[in-house]
């Protein structure tokens, strides 16, 4: 029986993983949510299987978009393809059974408008210029989903080793779940910037600067929060993920003021794409020509730069992060990729489609040139360094899940971009969203929050590393189960807490 220190500070080795996986291996596990979704998309288009929604609804929804995720991280993490097969396999079947399409369901009647100017009346019968696209939130959803399931299940040995944060130098899940993150949080902050321009209003520097201390203190305090609780109560943790007293909460936190600057830079370099492979080479730069990386990788830790450089540095990395996802959230937030074009919706999704493919293509290209030993620089993805391999695989790999999430979107749900007003617009985005995902968008960063906690508790109440393959299952099913209870009834009740 090993000692509490003792065993801290095994906990503290087995965290992280030596390399991680291939590529390869974290594409299999990934394509777990997007063939979940499709299959989900499949039940809903084809047999309105979640309509109305019942208790058989909310299991089968549990099942396929949070209990399919946990199973590709535990026990079919050796076996992601056969896994994605068993997913697959239903669909012949719902599409061998008769479609209810043709079932006409009751309409609700619509409440006559309150009095009001025609011109006001018509305004507010229009779609939104900035609708919620379905697939961003079933894209930021599962993003979440993955991220809450990850932080609990890498404490126990029946999540493997591969998918755990590197040590320095390597690819792996959870280091793609860090970036992708930070991705899908620069694609939502887009849509602010979108407003002041429908406005045609510019804000100053100043008030940015103000406005992105609302978003940037509750992060903070939520940062100092976790520093004094991991401090105070001895959790173990891995000094180099972030250094001494550094966490993800603060790279969260000092993100805004950072991007509310650069946002003055895009009257010199109109693209955040443009800004995210600046900041990313000019970091890169520094780190192949000066003694930095040195620094970071084996400093001794004297003060408090050196004992948080990993997390002071790398957020160079995430800025570039946060700038590409922001410039892909400004193609994809709008409701016509082209205002000004009188395209059919049709055509409007096609391009919506392509624009998004385009941009997959274009990150995909620049990692593999920025990796390939062959043809390219040779460098090495590092998530500790967060260096510009690092800041191309996220961008990349996040781009390439939205447009699979996109894709399936235009396939079985065209009724929300052919939407003429907004309650038919708003019944179409229901119908094209699974509710467990929906509620996990909802509040996301609270559930976050959540998730932190729990999985502290149950760090200090259990030994999960002495946890049998029964207790892991049966406590990580406890965990998802409580998590997506809470957004489920936060999202029932109305209820958006946001951070």
């Amino acid at each position: 029986m090993s000692t509490p220190a003792s065993y801290k500070l095994l906990k503290e080795e087995f965290v992280s993983g030596l390399t991680g996986g291939t590529v390869a291996e974290i594409a299999s596990i990934t394509c777990v949510a997007p063939v979940a979704v499709l299959l989900w998309s499949v039940l809903q288009a084809r047999q309105s299987f979640f309509r109305p929604y019942t208790i058989l609804g909310f299991t089968i929804d549990c099942f396929l978009n949070v209990c399919a995720i946990l199973l590709a991280t535990t026990l079919y993490a050796d076996k992601p393809l056969l896994l994605n097969t068993l997913l697959l396999a239903p669909i012949a079947l719902v599409y061998a059974m008769p479609s209810s399409s043709s079932r006409r369901r009751k309409q609700p009647k619509v409440p006559p408008p309150r009095p009001s100017s025609s011109a006001a009346t018509a305004a507010a019968a229009q779609p939104d210029v900035l609708p919620m696209k379905p697939f961003l939130t079933t894209y930021r959803a599962c993003m979440m989903v993955v991220t809450c399931v990850a932080i609990l299940a890498v404490d126990f040995r029946m999540f493997p080793r591969r998918f755990a944060k590197v040590e320095t130098w390597g690819a792996s899940l959870m280091d793609l779940g860090q970036g992708s993150f930070v991705f899908g949080a620069g694609v939502v902050a887009a849509r602010p910037v979108l407003k002041e321009k429908l406005r045609g209003r510019t804000t100053s520097l100043g008030r940015r600067l103000l406005l992105s201390l609302r978003h940037s203190v509750p992060l903070l305090v939520l940062g100092f929060i976790r520093l004094l609780s991991v401090k105070g109560l001895d959790y173990a943790e891995h000094v180099t993920e972030y250094g001494v007293h550094w966490n993800f909460f603060f790279t969260l936190g000092f993100m805004p003021p950072f991007v509310a600057v650069f946002q003055t830079a895009l009257k010199i370099i109109p693209s955040y794409s443009a800004l995210a492979l600046i900041v990313g080479t000019a970091y890169q730069i520094l780190l192949e020509t000066t003694s930095l990386k040195a620094f970071i990788l084996t400093a001794p830790r004297t003060d408090l730069l050196s004992m948080n450089r990993e997390g002071i540095f790398s957020f160079a990395g995430y800025l570039a992060i946060f700038l590409a996802g922001q410039d892909l959230g400004m193609l994809m937030l709008p409701r016509k990729i082209n205002p000004r074009s009188d395209a059919s919706a049709g055509v409007q999704r096609n391009t919506l489609v392509m624009t998004i493919a385009v941009w997959a293509g274009i990150w995909v290209g620049l990692y593999f040139l920025c990796t390939d030993y062959n043809y390219g620089l040779g460098l090495s993805v590092s998530r500790r360094l967060a260096n510009l391999p690092y800041v191309l695989w996220v961008a990349a790999f996040n781009s390439l899940q939205l447009l699979a999430f996109c894709i399936i979107d235009t396939i079985f749900f065209p009724a929300f971009y052919n939407a003429t007003d907004l309650r038919t617009e708003r019944e179409a985005y229901e119908v094209a969203t699974s509710a467990v995902l929906r509620a996990y968008n909802r509040n996301g960063l609270f559930l976050f929050l959540v998730a932190n906690l729990l999985t502290g508790l149950v760090n200090m109440t259990f030994r999960t590393l002495d946890a049998t393959p029964l207790q892991t299952m049966g406590i990580l099913l406890a965990y998802t189960g409580t998590l997506t209870g809470l957004a489920v009834g936060l999202d029932k009740y109305n209820v958006s807490i946001k951070l």
